[in-house]
C-alpha cells in the first residue's frame, strides 16, 4: 500500500527567465498525440523516515527548483491551439509556473519491484504521479507537461515516478534532467552530513540508480 503525504509544486528559483515561448518544430509535431510516457527509477539508499522527510526532501525540492533555472520548459506548458488550422502548437513558461511534486511512503516490497523477473504491473501504478489535468485559455489547451513522485521505502530505498508529455523530450534527455537533479540533491545532503559529522556520526553511501521500468 503506497500513501501520498503531499503534493506540492516547485517553481524555478528567483532570477529565472520570466517568459519563453517556443514553437514546435517539425520533428515535435509528431509526438503530439502519443500517450504520456511514464518511468520509474529506483534508488538503493536506505534511509529512515526522519532523514527521508528531514533531509531528503527538503534538499530534493531545493535541487528541483534549482535544476528548472537551466531546464525551463520542463516547469512549462503545451499551448495546443484550439483552432489547429490557424495556429501552432508552443511551449510556453510565465512566470509562476512549477512543476507537480508528491510525496509519498509505500508499504510494498523493494526487492520484489527491482527483482530480474517477471512481476504484476499492476503494482507500479501507485508509484506514479497523477497527470496534472488540461485547462482551457482563450483559444489554447493547456497542457502541463511532467509531473513527479518520490516514494520512500522505509529502509530500503526510494522511488522516483515521471510522467511526462512525450514532447516535451525523449527518454535519454528526461533522465539527464533527473541526473543532474540527484546531484544537486546529493551535494546537499553530503554537505549537511559533513556538517553534522562531528554531532551525529553515521554511514553513509550515494544512491545508486539500478533500475528504469517505462509503463
Amino acid at each position: 500500500m503506497t500513501t501520498v503525504l503531499e503534493t506540492c509544486r516547485i517553481p524555478p528559483p528567483k532570477g529565472a527567465a520570466a517568459e519563453l515561448l517556443l514553437q514546435l518544430s517539425f520533428f515535435d509535431m509528431m509526438w503530439l498525440h502519443f500517450n504520456t510516457t511514464r518511468r520509474l527509477i529506483f534508488y538503493n539508499h536506505p534511509c529512515s523516515e526522519a532523514e527521508f522527510f528531514n533531509t531528503i526532501v527538503p534538499n530534493l525540492k531545493h535541487s528541483l527548483s534549482l535544476t528548472l533555472k537551466h531546464h525551463l520548459l520542463v516547469a512549462a506548458n503545451l499551448l495546443y491551439p484550439l483552432d489547429a488550422d490557424n495556429s501552432k502548437p508552443a511551449f510556453r513558461y510565465i512566470s509562476g509556473d512549477s512543476v507537480s511534486l508528491t510525496i509519498a511512503v509505500s508499504g510494498l516490497d523493494f526487492d520484489e519491484l527491482v527483482a530480474s523477473h517477471a512481476r504484476e504491473s499492476d503494482q507500479f501504478y501507485d508509484l506514479l504521479p497523477r497527470t496534472p489535468k488540461m485547462s482551457d485559455e482563450g483559444s489554447y489547451q493547456i497542457v502541463p507537461l511532467i509531473s513527479l513522485q518520490v516514494t520512500l521505502f522505509p529502509g530500503r530505498g526510494i522511488c522516483v515516478g515521471l510522467s511526462n508529455h512525450h514532447s516535451l523530450s525523449d527518454g535519454r534527455s528526461i533522465l539527464g534532467f533527473m541526473k543532474w537533479t540527484q546531484m544537486g540533491c546529493r551535494a546537499h545532503t553530503r554537505a549537511a552530513a559533513r556538517a553534522a559529522a562531528s554531532r551525529m556520526p553515521r554511514a553513509s553511501s550515494p544512491c545508486p540508480w539500478i533500475l528504469a521500468i517505462g509503463l
